[in-house]
């Protein structure tokens, strides 16, 4: 693997957002023993957020409090889509720092940028607030999460060089899922030399429990290894890693991610044909590969919102789910070209980067999502 920054950091983070809780209360005492196994293990990286409910304050109490600052790193994030105004979302920085007694940040990111609030953290000026915060010593390392598409990372990560670090959601499941462009991403913030933190490496739980056949399938290649050692290690197992987050809920869960992550290796070929596997049972790999780049759009003579075509059929070839696709077609041709409206210029196969046969997806669209 190539030299990057974080390189040297263990590769399992404890993602705090989905802590026990006893009847409707964070399980303190539960979450302390899980932080202990943790740091025991050799562990160092904790990420929480402003809009963690309880999580900053949980952090304070289960971790802040009871080991020295030097042994521990902690990860907190700024949401520009929950302030109202600047100085409500520049509040939010001072608020984490008292919820949880850290004195300063070693991670901080801007929170789930997208297409649809990225230009918030602008008319805010919250990337110059956060670079003046790393000044003062307040941050040792700038990052944001991501939630958009790889030519909206792309424009970020130009515009904003000062960034360390992304984090992003990556998982065998949405490797090439067009909806989160897993791939994509993460290809464009190795390009511009960033490391990565990813979220969701279990799918908010799914990978962990997958179809029957994909738990066949990893029990009879290895029956002592877990589903969510699989997802994790697949992860941890890309270049250019600075750590993957796992939402860890309950003791066995802990105990689980660390006795195949105290010792981590990379997945070897023969797992890596078996993950590849699991995607095809999954059904990923039948979905139409987009990427959402839009680079096909561009150039188009009818005006055709050909990724948001694509993404309305994936859920009707991935997710069986006709009545929604069908719905989402209807929406996003309504006032754009419909897929019978190609001409056949192809275009929009010269401009893609992915190679697509475009023009016969479109008729396959047409003819599975127009109403006749």
């Amino acid at each position: 693997m190539s030299d990057y920054f974080g390189k040297e950091i263990p590769k399992l983070g404890f993602g705090l957002m989905r802590l026990p809780k006893k009847e409707d209360q964070m399980d303190i005492e539960q979450i302390k023993h899980m932080v202990d196994l943790f740091m025991e293990a050799g562990f160092t990286y904790f990420d929480t957020a402003y809009v963690y409910q309880g999580s900053e304050a949980v952090a304070k109490e289960a971790l802040v409090e009871r080991y020295p600052r030097e042994a521990y790193t902690l990860a907190s994030k700024l949401n520009a889509s929950v302030a109202n105004d600047e100085k409500t979302a520049k509040e939010q920085f001072q608020t984490s720092l008292e919820r949880t007694g850290a004195g300063y940040f070693d991670y901080y990111l801007l929170h789930a940028l997208m297409e649809s609030n990225y230009t918030k953290y602008d008319t805010y000026h919250l990337w110059d607030f956060v670079k003046e915060q790393k000044e003062k010593g307040l941050i040792r390392h700038l990052g944001f999460s991501f939630h958009g598409g790889p030519k909206l990372l792309d424009q970020l990560l130009t515009e904003h060089p000062e960034v360390e670090f992304v984090q992003l959601q990556i998982n065998y499941a949405d490797w090439e899922n067009p909806s989160i462009t897993s791939r994509a991403n993460y290809e464009t913030a190795r390009k511009h030399g960033k490391s990565i933190v990813i979220m969701e490496p279990v799918k908010g739980g799914s990978l962990a429990k997958p179809s029957k056949a994909v738990r066949k399938l990893f029990e009879e290649y290895n029956g002592e290894m877990s589903c969510a050692s699989w997802a994790i290690r697949y992860a941890a197992s890309l270049d250019g890693i600075l750590t993957v987050l796992s939402g860890m809920s309950d003791t066995q869960q802990m105990e689980d991610n660390l006795s195949y992550m105290k010792n981590f290796r990379p997945l070897n070929e023969e797992e890596q044909k078996i993950i590849e596997q699991a995607q095809k049972i999954l059904g990923k790999s039948t979905t139409i590969p987009c990427t959402a780049c839009h680079y096909c759009t561009e150039g188009c003579p009818k005006k055709i919102p050909i990724p948001e075509i694509f993404t309305a059929m994936n859920k009707q070839i991935g997710d069986g789910k006709m009545a929604e696709a069908v719905s989402d077609y209807q929406k996003v041709t309504d006032t754009a070209g419909k897929a019978s409206a190609c001409i056949n210029c192809r275009q929009c196969e010269q401009a893609c980067p992915q190679h697509l046969e475009i023009v016969e997806y479109l008729k396959q669209c047409a003819e599975a999502l127009e109403i006749q």
